[in-house]
């Protein structure tokens, strides 16, 4: 009876319907759902719309809530989560395999190799956003550390989380002394961008799929390089050690007691959506300042985000401690089966949506209207999955990945 690891199910082998964790399968399904709360932002405006809400468009009464909803319940929230799941699937395989004797080493590496690849075709053909790129690339390094002590993990996954956090004060700190074409160039295009750099981006997305791509794979680049080494190695890589500590200790199976998981979301919540609204008060109070709420700002969320990820864990698991769950529920397990696949189609749908090649709405859609649009893409995933899955083992994305990691098809239907 093979076991699902966490973020995508795991690559090898069937996993029959009896044989999963649920409560992995719902956590998995729910952040990747949530995570287009956040994602659709960078599909439908221009990048610096991500991370400063006054760089473009109207943000009136409605689109500021919708704003502020997200950025307190969403951003970064899902994400970590996320990675969490990583690092507990590579312990969870690691430890299923390694005691059944059977080699492990070469299929993780040939896993992440292939995710690294899927990566690099999403982020430079589809969507600058990507994320299995760095996935794969601290995948390879955090599987170095999957037989250490929970305590080990949790201590380590603690201080690289806090790399990416110092090198942002340092940043902060350190810029009066930045030559002064460099600090105008950041702020450019990470924070207020210029008339004619808005034309630009709205143009190249509006554009077909071939004007879009010199633009896309430029900022794809960045984020694969600059970008990861600077952020989302140490946060990602961090939070991947923590969550192998976490599935040590049997936090994702649902199997602590209802007390430490309504501990974990009165916590978890009682801390972290304070800090997060601190984070945005300090920054209405800079006027959205550059060199105040790009770098000093962003620390709120940081940090606020992990302990509201603890709060949504825990809250998720005391649903899943319930002997029968409600049809909501099995819809999200579902998608949490094919969150590999769920992650890509959403990438799919609002590219079609947004950009030239499809209906080219890039900067024109408002924020309560992307509110809409993810409410239908939730819709139709929550529709499709469990359909999908009464003939299918695998979603389609992780039927390929099987495929490749093991160098053979995998059987796709279910027999009778």
């Amino acid at each position: 009876m093979e076991t699902p690891e966490a973020l995508f199910p795991e690559v090898g082998g069937p996993v029959e319907r009896a044989g999963r964790i649920v409560s992995i399968d719902v956590l998995r399904g729910f952040a990747v759902l949530g995570i287009l709360l956040m994602n659709i932002q960078s599909f439908s405006m221009i990048s610096a719309a991500y991370l400063n809400p006054h760089a473009f468009g109207n943000l009136g009464a409605g689109n500021y809530l919708v704003w502020l909803l997200s950025h307190l319940f969403a951003d970064s929230k899902f994400m970590t989560i996320f990675s969490l799941l990583f690092g507990a699937g590579v312990a969870l395989m690691a430890s299923r395999r390694e005691s059944a004797g059977k080699p492990f080493a070469g299929l993780h590496y040939r896993r992440m190799f292939w995710l690294i690849v899927f990566g690099l075709v999403h982020g430079h053909c589809l969507w600058y956003g990507d994320i299995l790129y760095a996935y794969g690339l601290c995948g390879l390094v955090v599987f170095l550390f999957r037989r250490r002590s929970p305590r080990f993990l949790l201590i380590a996954g603690s201080l690289v989380v806090a790399v990416s956090s110092l090198l942002t004060i340092f940043w902060q700190v350190t810029m009066p002394y930045w030559p002064p074409e460099v600090a105008v160039e950041v702020e450019r295009e990470w924070w207020v961008p210029p008339s004619e750099d808005v034309e630009t981006e709205l143009t190249a997305y509006r554009g077909n799929w071939s004007e879009q791509q010199p633009f896309r794979s430029a900022k794809t680049t960045y984020m694969e390089t600059n970008h990861f080494f600077t952020d989302t190695m140490w946060r990602a890589g961090g939070l991947m050690l923590i969550g192998m500590a976490l599935f040590k200790l049997g936090v994702f199976s649902a199997g602590r007691s209802r007390r430490f998981y309504f501990r974990m979301a009165g916590w978890g919540f009682g801390l972290g959506l304070p800090i997060v609204i601190l984070g945005v008060l300090y920054c209405n109070g800079s006027g959205w300042d550059f060199r105040t709420a790009f770098f000093g700002g962003s620390q709120f969320n940081y940090w606020g985000s992990l302990a509201v990820a603890a709060g949504y864990i825990g809250v998720v698991m005391l649903v899943c401690q319930r002997h029968s769950l409600g049809p909501v529920t099995r819809r999200v397990a579902a998608c949490g089966q094919m969150a590999l696949s769920c992650y890509l189609l959403q990438t799919i749908i609002c590219t079609t949506i947004f950009y030239g090649h499809g209906f080219g709405l890039f900067g024109s859609v408002s924020r309560v209207g992307q509110a809409g649009i993810v409410l239908g893409v939730w819709a139709l995933l929550l529709i499709a999955c469990p359909l999908w899955l009464r003939y299918f083992r695998f979603g389609p994305f992780e039927w390929l990945w099987r495929s490749l990691t093991y160098l053979k098809p995998q059987r796709m239907r279910f027999q009778g």
